[in-house]
């Protein structure tokens, strides 16, 4: 299987890979003029040749334009900031798994070290989810936005489905969620859900009131207690089975070039 890259654009059927993407490519892989690899500039997928092989840069003439699949389920992810390590364990998780969009919660119970120390962070959470996505073989690279208050996330979000992890008592469980949202989805259009995901000590009750004032339905995972980057994984997962992502995938074909 090619490996694939993400390119600023295309143009004049050709392509430049820069930065750190072009020096692993060069450096690490060792690559050769002449060699095929697949470039993604976000909508449209191309099958590329390498015409120019340099230390920051390599260029490439396009070959072939490559089907890339429909999309049945867009997901934001609204993930309080916990522990880096786990959170980023988490954004390359979630890339895998497939989300379009990630805002980092400054949640009440989040620790205030870690929210302060965020937008320094935001760079790197960038890479990794470059990474992530040229790893996974997707589309596009996920959105990162600037760390937000739960209550102003949960008020920006436009999904038609908003779901809110929640171990409280009466909270519905996932599956009987996503089950009619999946059921009434437009088969040509692809649903928009939003999950979002506390932190290990909890939503506060103001948390909770923010987000019903929003739209958003708590969904309990089921009886056990998940770490936060566990429950970004299971809720993920739970959600593209759901919406038919694990099916055969169907493909759009190719514009006009």
């Amino acid at each position: 299987m090619r490996r694939r890259f993400f390119v600023e654009k295309f143009e004049n059927d050709a392509a430049t890979l820069r930065d750190d993407a072009a020096h692993h490519l060069a450096r690490v892989l060792r690559a050769e003029t002449g060699q095929l690899y697949e470039l993604s500039d976000g909508e449209h997928l191309w099958l590329a040749r390498t015409v120019n092989v340099g230390r920051e840069e390599v260029e490439f003439t396009l070959v072939e334009q490559l089907p890339v699949p429909n999309v049945p389920v867009r997901i934001e992810l609204l993930l309080a900031v916990v522990k880096f390590d786990r959170f980023e364990w988490a954004l390359e998780k979630a890339t895998e798994l497939g989300v379009d969009g990630i805002t980092p919660l400054a949640a009440d119970r989040s620790e205030k070290g870690l929210v302060a120390a965020a937008g320094k962070r935001s760079e790197r959470w960038k890479r990794i989810l470059a990474e992530s996505a040229q790893q996974a073989r997707r589309l596009r690279i996920p959105t990162l936005a600037d760390a937000a208050k739960p209550r102003d996330a949960f008020r920006v979000s436009a999904s038609k489905l908003k779901l809110l992890l929640s171990e409280r008592e009466g909270s519905r469980p996932l599956r009987e969620t996503l089950e009619p949202a999946a059921s009434a989805r437009a088969e040509n259009e692809p649903a928009r859900v939003t999950i979002a995901i506390g932190p290990e000590g909890g939503w506060t009750e103001a948390e909770f009131a923010s987000a019903t004032a929003s739209g958003f339905v708590e969904a309990a995972l089921g009886a056990n207690i998940m770490r936060t980057e566990t429950a970004v994984c299971a809720a993920l997962a739970a959600v593209q089975y759901e919406f038919g992502a694990f099916r055969a995938s169907a493909v759009r074909e190719p514009e006009p070039h």
